[in-house]
């Protein structure tokens, strides 16, 4: 059993540090990591930007600048340093050395805050195979220095000792937690699957973190899921039945939230939570808008959406927290977006009757002849959808059965009515 550290009770001085390349917005990503460092218990102190056509591949922002950061440090009395990007392990041994300073990157950072947050053991052994991943190519030559990874921000997941062993050992674990998670992922499977055989619809929410999803979802059907004006307050995936007003009840599934840059370790480790969006029959796109920079967010989201496989899935965008700015709107296609809050009430109403509108538009009721020799449509039809009848006939298999629309789409030439599938 893996140890994750407690949040220490005084607060590390760190100075933020990035280089601005002109690759994204450098201003809104420092602050973000502010947010980011915050979340983690540090306290921010100062911020430095280098303007570069790209990282230094010795010491990130330039050894001259690194002596100037060095002195920043020795004045204030900084424990750490937090560099908006990823660090290479050699870059980062090179500006412990010179500051003589612990610095970790963008993705340590937002890992840690995972470990911070895990709840269920799944949680757990996620966040667990992130780091380890994450830290396997930067043990070698650490040497003795690797006792200083015992504690404080950037070190909390597997407890020190996983980070002492050596590789071969540190890849044995790394291979056990990946067994662990596929028997996970095929028991999320089967339960999609019984789902799909249930005619359960289910519905995703997503959105960037801090959006207000878990708000939402506790609104909605009083799950009492944890929520905190924090980044990642929530990991773990929560389902709900939720009750439609046309009398359908769907399946409301939480999500974890994203974030611009989102480490590949963590969508790697929670590819298996992340599925509920692959498997939605819809998804909502919760955003914060009252953030000046909700439009970027929701660029962010749909990226990730489409990353994960789910870029067929229809999608409708939920602009959250508009108590907070009641005079601004928000332009979209006809019944693609809807204005909330989560919080107060505010067009839930609408909210209802947009996701019933979506559904209406994805699964169909549809009678349906497969030729015998395609025996491995007919298998998917069984999988996928929910089979009312079935004949075998003189000219082939007759099939009756509520599908998704994308699906009755790919096998056409087999439909022969569609329906409405209420």
């Amino acid at each position: 059993m893996s140890s994750y550290f407690e949040n220490i009770n005084t607060p590390e001085k760190c100075v933020l540090v990035s280089v601005d390349t002109g690759d994204f917005n450098a201003e809104e990503s420092m602050e973000e990591l502010c947010e980011l460092a915050g979340t983690a218990g540090a306290e921010v102190i100062g911020k430095l930007i280098q303007r570069r056509e790209k990282p230094d591949n010795t010491t990130y922002i330039g050894e001259g600048k690194l002596h100037e950061l060095k002195e920043i440090c020795s004045g204030n009395e900084v424990d750490l340093l937090i560099f908006d990007g990823e660090l290479t392990p050699s870059q980062q041994r090179n500006i412990e050395k010179i500051t003589d300073v612990r610095a970790i990157d963008r993705t340590m950072l937002i890992i840690d805050i995972f470990a911070l947050n895990a709840r269920t053991s799944e949680g757990k052994l996620q966040v667990e195979l992130a780091q380890l991943k994450y830290s396997l190519p930067r043990l070698g030559g650490k040497g003795t220095e690797l006792s200083r990874l015992g504690g404080g921000i950037g070190t909390r997941g597997p407890g020190e000792s996983k980070l002492e062993s050596d590789r071969r050992h540190i890849r044995r674990r790394i291979n056990a937690l990946e067994q662990q998670l596929k028997g996970l992922e095929k028991r999320r499977s089967l339960m999609h699957e019984r789902r799909i055989k249930n005619s359960v619809t289910t519905v995703a929410i997503v959105g960037y973190t801090n959006a207000g999803k878990s708000t939402l979802l506790n609104t909605l059907t009083n799950a009492g899921v944890l929520t905190e004006n924090k980044l990642f307050a929530t990991l773990d995936p929560t389902s709900r039945g939720l009750k439609l007003p046309d009398g359908r009840t769907v399946l409301l599934v939480d999500t974890v939230g994203f974030i611009s840059r989102l480490p590949h370790e963590l969508v790697e480790a929670f590819k298996s939570t992340l599925e509920e969006v692959k498997y939605a029959d819809l998804i909502l796109n919760i955003c914060d808008g009252s953030d000046p920079e909700y439009d970027s967010h929701l660029r962010v989201t749909r990226d990730v959406i489409k990353d994960l496989g789910a870029g067929d899935r229809p999608v409708l965008t939920v602009y959250n927290k508009c108590d907070l700015v009641p005079n601004l709107r928000f332009f979209g296609e006809a019944g693609s977006d809807v204005r909330i809050s989560a919080l107060t009430g505010f067009g839930l109403d609408n909210l209802l009757k947009g996701i019933c509108s979506q559904l209406d538009n994805t699964r169909r009721k549809a009678k349906l002849l497969i030729p015998y020799t395609d025996g491995a449509t007919a298998a998917r039809v069984r999988k996928e959808g929910a089979v009312l009848k079935e004949e075998y006939r003189d000219d082939g298999l007759f099939m009756e059965a509520v599908l998704d629309g994308s699906f009755l789409n790919q096998i056409k030439e087999y439909v022969i009515t569609i329906s409405d599938s209420k």
